[in-house]
């Protein structure tokens, strides 16, 4: 099995689209698609289960896709030494 540690990891890390973000959020936020999208996994399943924490969180949401989007990319830029 391949070492996915470090650089390697990081060269299947790709950027993510605020515009992609904001179609998961429209179509499929109230499940949490946009929330995983994004890699808030423990997010993403408390939207799953709750139905976008009863949409209150979905509505939230639509104000903070860019922040999510940009702190991703910057994670990813982090971890690829930019």
């Amino acid at each position: 099995m391949a070492d996915l540690g470090g650089e390697n990891r990081a060269s299947f890390m790709e950027h993510k689209s605020t515009l992609a973000a904001y179609l998961l959020w429209f179509f499929f936020g109230f499940i949490g698609v946009h929330r995983f999208y994004v890699g808030h996994t423990g997010w993403g399943v408390a939207y799953l289960l709750t139905g976008g924490l009863f949409l209150v969180g979905w509505i939230v949401d639509l104000f903070l896709i860019p922040s999510y989007v940009l702190n991703y990319n910057h994670r990813i830029d982090h971890a690829m030494g930019k």
